[in-house]
């Protein structure tokens, strides 16, 4: 396994969560170690994603675990998030958003099926 794929799993294993497979490919394949991963999404906007060395770190940042447990942020474009849910036995892949200043207090609007759908 490479060095991406075992971060990954101890992640999953530490935080109690499970990557959708998607975008676990995604993360393992397009993404792995790049400090800067940006992409023209569907909606026009570049969105800069997180490798799996930095996906913690934003996390705990913005306490998304306290606002919104049941997903984890991958992305982001400004104050807009990017988000996959991360709930055990899920394979929800859809890429959802919302702003960064009102995670937890209003519903995330659904941006695409997965991460590759979500590229423009």
């Amino acid at each position: 396994m490479n060095s991406c794929a075992d971060a990954i799993l101890t992640l999953e294993r530490e935080r109690g969560i499970a990557f959708p497979p998607r975008y676990r490919q995604f993360l393992s394949e397009e993404i792995k170690d790049s400090e800067l991963y940006e992409i023209l999404a569907i909606n026009d906007c570049y969105v800069c994603f997180y490798n799996i060395f930095d996906l913690n770190e934003r996390n705990e940042t913005y306490q998304i675990h306290q606002a919104a447990p049941d997903y984890f942020m991958i992305g982001q474009d400004g104050d807009i998030g990017y988000f996959v849910r991360v709930e055990k036995h899920s394979a929800d892949d859809e890429i959802m958003s919302v702003d960064l200043g009102a995670v937890g207090c209003v519903a995330m609007h659904s941006e695409a099926r997965d991460i590759y759908a979500f590229q423009g």
